[in-house]
């Protein structure tokens, strides 16, 4: 019997003194390491993958996973305690704010960027530019026919057909609360599932008007598929000449917008979100709700850093922090 203790005390000694060369390995969830889930509202989702991929590179023991989803399910899995980080078009109400202060969570919230909202037509519409009149007719059923907005050739007996990238998205909330005062569409709407979906649907509808965030039109002149390490290095450095060139792909057309105190309409460039003659644009903000030290709280101070900050700005988004530089091409 003597032995048999012996035996199992050795055994649970050996255990007790392997065990913090076990714990060690273990990764650890720390602001630089470990696994952490964003919920974002899906038409931000070009941003955020960029964003996560720089993260994910600089620190190689994070793991961050993002799921895209409508805002309106980003903000209910942030109070339901799914998730601590999320990135939404609209902060949080004061009742959302009780509800985290009684489930005794401190929570932060930044604007992270301005959003323009792009609207996208197919290449055979003949028209160029929408007013905010000519919007708002549309979204309350006055215009239901091209011909009826503006004179053209093409579209004359055409029925417009608007396409949003889901019903519960940001872009569908910023819609109804700018042009009907929060309340349902009058008119019939056709909800995509993605905001890719909102893209292929005006490529193949020549009637089809679409809405989504400006990161899904921009093309990078200066080439976003450059390898990792380079885009890396560039985003570290200093160099004031370092200037990304954004336009916009021609698969699609990009409508200018009109403000109603304008005589010429403009497209959502970031130098007209800066200025503010584009007239369509949206605030962006990453809420945390997790604890100090974590992943989560890493990744968001990331985000509103000033290599976050960078990221944003060469996807043709406005920065929040990161200054805006107009730089015009001499041809």
């Amino acid at each position: 019997m003597r032995k048999i203790n012996f035996i199992l005390s050795l055994a649970a000694a050996l255990a007790m003194a392997a065990l913090p060369s076990c714990q060690q390995q273990k990764p650890t969830n720390t602001p630089t390491s470990g696994l952490a889930k964003v919920m974002c509202d899906e038409s931000f989702q070009n941003i955020l993958d960029q964003e996560v991929e720089v993260f994910e590179y600089s620190y190689k023991d994070a793991n961050i996973m993002p799921l895209y989803m409508s805002e309106s399910a980003a903000l209910d899995s942030l109070l339901h305690q799914k998730v601590d980080l999320i990135i939404t078009s609209r902060d949080l109400t004061p009742e959302q704010r009780d509800i985290l202060k009684g489930q005794g969570r401190a929570y932060r919230s930044r604007k992270i960027a301005v959003d323009a909202v792009a609207i996208i037509v197919n290449k055979a519409n003949d028209i160029d530019e929408l007013s905010m009149n000519d919007l708002r007719d549309i979204f309350t059923g006055k215009s239901t026919k091209w011909g009826k907005v503006f004179p053209t050739k093409t579209l004359k007996n055409d029925d417009i057909q608007v396409v949003f990238d889901g019903n519960g998205s940001g872009i569908v909330h910023y819609v109804k609360n700018k042009f009907l005062g929060g309340k349902e569409f009058p008119i019939k709407v056709y909800a995509q599932k993605s905001t890719d979906d909102v893209f292929k649907a005006v490529q193949a509808h020549k009637n089809a008007i679409g809405f989504i965030g400006v990161s899904w039109i921009t093309d990078d002149l200066k080439g976003n598929q450059e390898p990792i390490e380079q885009r890396v290095s560039k985003l570290n450095s200093n160099d004031p000449n370092d200037v990304t060139a954004i336009d916009f792909t021609d698969k699609i057309k990009v409508m200018k917008v009109r403000a109603e105190n304008q005589i010429q309409g403009v497209k959502p460039y970031q130098a007209y979100l800066f200025d503010g003659s584009y007239p369509l644009f949206r605030t962006i903000y990453a809420i945390d709700a997790s604890a100090g030290g974590t992943l989560d709280h890493g990744f968001y101070s990331f985000l509103t850093g000033v290599i976050g900050q960078k990221i944003i700005l060469h996807t043709g988004v406005l920065p929040a922090a990161e200054p805006i530089r107009v730089v015009e091409a001499v041809k």
